[in-house]
């Protein structure tokens, strides 16, 4: 299995950008949910809104979070903030679209 680091390769569209999140990283996810919007919307990150506003954040964490028994393999989770659409996928990546 090859691990990608939180800085791995983004792909980036007009309508999409997803970026590849190391789930063993040190950096919270929801760090890099936060930085991966600012990215899209091309603003800095101290301008969007907190993240609990649309996600129980402790939440997100520990539903990614590595387990006992491995990395989750199944599963993603979409939600709403700061007008744009964000899907966080078991496998890591993250992407982020326009609402």
């Amino acid at each position: 299995m090859t691990e990608m680091t939180s800085r791995s390769p983004s792909i980036s569209t007009e309508e999409q950008y997803a970026v590849q999140y190391d789930r063993l990283d040190d950096e919270p996810l929801s760090v890099a949910v936060a930085d991966a919007v600012a990215t899209f919307c091309n603003v800095d990150v101290t301008e969007l809104d907190p993240l609990h506003y649309a996600i129980n954040a402790d939440a997100l964490e520990r539903l990614f979070e590595p387990r006992a028994d491995g990395l989750r393999s199944g599963g993603s989770v979409t939600f709403e903030y700061n007008d744009c659409l964000v899907t966080v996928d078991s496998n890591g990546e993250i992407r982020v679209a326009d609402a």
